[in-house]
C-alpha cells in the first residue's frame, strides 16, 4: 500500500544540475521581441525609415512617407516616456560605487542567487551569503563539510550558515556581516522553499516554514539593512525583493509557495511606496520571474512547441544579468523574464472563465499535480 506523498521541497539554495544548451536557440516570444526591439522598433533604425524615402524623392505628401514617420515619431515617443515613466515612478537614481558596495545575498549558494554572487564578486564587490546550504561549523568539526563553510570566503564571496526563517540567527550572523565584510548597501531578498502538496496534505509547520522563509524574513532582514542606511549612508542602497510570477497566477497544489510570493508583491509595493517618501535614496526592484533552470521548478516541463514558444524557461544567468545592470545604473524598477511575466497581471482582467481556459492551456495546475503523483508511486 503506498504511504503519505513526502513533501517535494525544492530551494532555489540547490546548486543547479542545468542540462548544457542546446547548440541553437529554439524561436521563443523572448527572442523574436529580443531581435525587434533592435532593429525595427529601435528609434534609430525606425528613423531611417522616413529619411530613405526622402533620399528616393518620395515626396512629403506620400502615405508612405507620412505612414514611415508617424511609425519613427511612435517609436521614438515610446522610448522617451519609458524613461519619464522610471523616473516618476522611482526617482533619481542613486550614485553608485563599487568600491563602498557590499552586498548580502539570501539563498546565494547556487540558481539565481548563486549567479548573482559570482557576477558581483567579479567585480570585486564585498558580497556574503546566507544559506543553508553552506556547511555549518559542527559539520566542519566533524569532517562532514561538503560545498562552502560556515564564515569561509571562496572566491571573493564569504557564506553563512543561516536559516533566514529564523531571526535570531539572522540577527547574529547581520552582525558577524557587519564586522567582516562592512556595512550591507545592497540586500537581495531571494532564499525560497517550495513545497507541491494538496492543501489536505500539508501539515501547520509546512505552511509556517515557506512563510518564514519565503516571506517574513523579508521584514526581518530589510529592517536590519534599512536602520544603518538610513542614519549612516548618505549614498542610500537597493533592496531587492525576488517574488514569482506565480504570485499572480496562483497553482494547483502550491497554495502555501503561491500565497507566499503573492504576499511579496504586495509588500513590495508598500515598501517602495513607504521609502520613496520618507528614503527616496533608497531604491527598491522587484523580480518577479517565471521558471528559471535551476532546480527547484527544475523536473516541469511545457508540453508542446506553443507552450515553449510563449512560456520558455528563462534563464538564471540572464535574469542575475537584468538585475545587476539595474543595481549598477542606481535605478529601482521591475524585472520580469520571460516576455509573458511583464503581461501576466492583465490576466487578471480577463473574466474568470477565460482564465481558466488560459491556465488550462498553460498547464500550470496539472505541472506539480503529476510531481505529487509520481512521488506517491515511488514511496508506496
Amino acid at each position: 500500500m503506498a504511504s503519505t506523498p513526502p513533501i517535494i521541497a525544492r530551494s532555489g539554495n540547490a546548486r543547479p544540475n542545468a542540462p548544457s544548451p542546446p547548440a541553437q536557440a529554439p524561436l521563443t516570444l523572448d527572442l523574436l521581441t529580443h531581435v525587434l526591439s533592435r532593429t525595427l522598433f529601435h528609434p534609430f533604425l525606425a528613423a531611417l525609415l522616413p529619411l530613405c524615402l526622402r533620399a528616393l524623392a518620395a515626396p512629403y505628401t506620400s502615405t508612405s512617407f507620412i505612414l514611415t514617420s508617424a511609425f519613427a515619431i511612435g517609436v521614438c515617443l515610446y522610448r522617451v516616456l519609458q524613461g519619464v515613466n522610471t523616473r516618476l515612478a522611482y526617482g533619481a537614481p542613486r550614485k553608485i560605487s563599487w568600491a563602498d558596495e557590499v552586498v548580502v545575498i539570501t539563498g546565494g549558494v547556487g540558481g539565481l542567487g548563486g549567479c548573482l554572487a559570482e557576477i558581483f564578486a567579479l567585480r570585486g564587490v564585498g558580497v556574503a551569503v546566507l544559506d543553508v546550504e553552506v556547511a555549518p561549523r559542527w559539520a566542519q568539526a566533524e569532517g562532514l563539510a561538503k560545498g562552502p563553510a560556515d564564515g569561509e570566503e571562496e572566491e571573493g564571496v564569504r557564506y553563512y550558515y543561516c536559516d533566514v526563517g529564523d531571526y535570531e540567527q539572522v540577527e547574529r550572523m547581520w552582525v558577524r556581516i557587519v564586522k567582516d565584510v562592512g556595512t550591507p548597501t545592497v540586500l537581495i531578498n531571494n532564499a525560497a522553499v517550495v513545497n507541491a502538496k494538496g492543501l489536505m496534505e500539508q501539515s501547520g509547520e509546512e505552511v509556517e516554514r515557506t512563510f518564514r522563509i519565503n516571506t517574513l524574513s523579508h521584514y526581518h532582514l530589510n529592517k536590519l539593512f534599512l536602520r544603518p542606511v538610513l542614519e549612516k549612508l548618505s549614498h542610500g542602497g537597493t533592496i531587492v525583493t525576488v517574488s514569482s510570477v506565480l504570485g499572480h497566477l496562483g497553482a494547483a497544489h502550491l497554495s502555501a509557495y503561491t500565497a507566499s510570493k503573492a504576499a511579496l508583491l504586495a509588500y513590495h509595493a508598500s515598501l517602495t511606496s513607504e521609502l520613496a517618501s520618507e528614503a527616496p535614496q533608497v531604491k527598491t526592484i522587484l523580480v518577479a520571474p517565471g521558471q528559471l533552470d535551476t532546480q527547484m521548478f527544475g523536473n516541469i516541463k511545457l508540453r508542446g512547441w506553443s507552450r515553449n514558444f510563449f512560456g520558455p524557461v528563462a534563464g538564471a544567468g540572464e535574469v542575475a544579468i537584468k538585475i545587476v545592470e539595474m543595481i549598477d545604473r542606481g535605478e529601482g524598477g521591475v524585472v520580469s523574464e520571460p516576455a509573458y511575466a511583464r503581461w501576466i497581471a492583465w490576466l487578471g482582467v480577463l473574466p474568470v472563465g477565460l482564465q481558466r481556459m488560459a491556465k488550462s492551456w498553460a498547464g500550470t495546475d496539472d505541472a506539480f499535480a503529476g510531481d505529487v503523483r509520481k512521488s506517491s508511486k515511488d514511496a508506496g
